[in-house]
């Protein structure tokens, strides 16, 4: 089972089909013990850190097994203290847990099998750690999430990996000469999320940031925000793919909606992509 159209997972993601559009809830970092993942950060190339050099927290009881045979759809829940998912593969949980660009750009290193088979990972820390994470931030449990997942793929899945720097094709999100077309998001109001798929991109109360992360999924290439636009913002883009473009009811394609409905435009570049590399990763052994 393959999927595909994400960029980085964050929260109480559902996936009901493959071919749905995807939708990112923010969602936490505190110290708590723990096995670390074998990795370096982005802009940090190199090769993968040791136990000594970072500490991770860990979730306490990790259930991994395989999913059942034609599973359809991939979930993937992460309340307070608790991660659950069903029929995700290993590139699934590694796209969850680390800077990716694409679930489109395959890491080097990545084996097949990492890509087709899925599993059912039920995991769950202790009650006091549970209840602490409840009184973090939004940007404190998307980190501290981000971290434990990390752990339990080093710890079940053998997981290694380390960023690289390499020059490659990028786009450089500019404005218009036109100028932004921008809605701002009401201050007052709460942020409702990203969500994308299905040939549209909706930002509600976020920044151009998560307008450049969907771009990035999207085009399979890294976007750069060169826009310096700082606020909050109600997009709602929406485009006809290329493949799609001269039948009867083809809107614009993407590089023209940008310019037509947000004021923004895409320009080719050369830049320096952190790469995720894979160095070595097992299939688990199920419990």
């Amino acid at each position: 089972m393959s999927v595909h159209n994400a960029s980085k997972l964050f929260l109480f993601i559902a996936w009901a089909m493959l071919a749905a559009p995807y939708a990112l809830v923010q969602g936490t970092a505190m110290a708590a013990p723990s096995a670390p993942p074998a990795t370096s950060a982005p802009g940090q190339s190199g090769a993968p850190q040791t136990e000594a050099e970072t500490k991770a927290p860990a979730y306490e009881v990790v259930s991994v097994k395989p999913s059942q045979p034609g599973c359809l759809g991939m979930s993937l829940g992460a309340p307070p203290g608790r991660y659950e998912a069903r029929c995700v593969t290993v590139w699934g949980l590694i796209h969850n847990a680390y800077e990716v660009r694409s679930f489109h750009d395959y890491p080097p290193g990545l084996p097949g099998w990492a890509d087709s088979v899925p599993f059912d990972i039920e995991a769950k820390t202790d009650d006091d750690t549970a209840m602490a994470m409840q009184k973090l931030s939004d940007k404190q449990r998307e980190e501290l999430n981000d971290q434990m997942l990390q752990a339990l793929l080093a710890d079940r899945f053998k997981l290694r990996v380390h960023y690289e720097s390499r020059i490659q094709s990028i786009y450089q999100l500019v404005i218009a000469k036109s100028g932004p077309r921008l809605k701002q998001w009401p201050a007052a109001r709460k942020p409702r999320g990203t969500s994308w798929g299905g040939n549209q991109i909706a930002v509600q109360g976020g920044g151009i940031d998560q307008l450049v992360m969907c771009l990035s999924d999207v085009l399979s290439r890294r976007v750069v925000d060169k826009t310096s636009l700082t606020g909050k913002y109600d997009i709602n883009l929406k485009w006809t793919p290329d493949d799609q473009q001269g039948t009867p009811d083809a809107g614009p394609t993407l590089f023209t909606a940008l310019g037509e409905q947000l004021g923004l435009k895409l320009q080719a570049a050369k830049g320096p992509v952190d790469t995720l590399v894979v160095d070595h990763v097992e299939k688990p052994s199920p419990n």
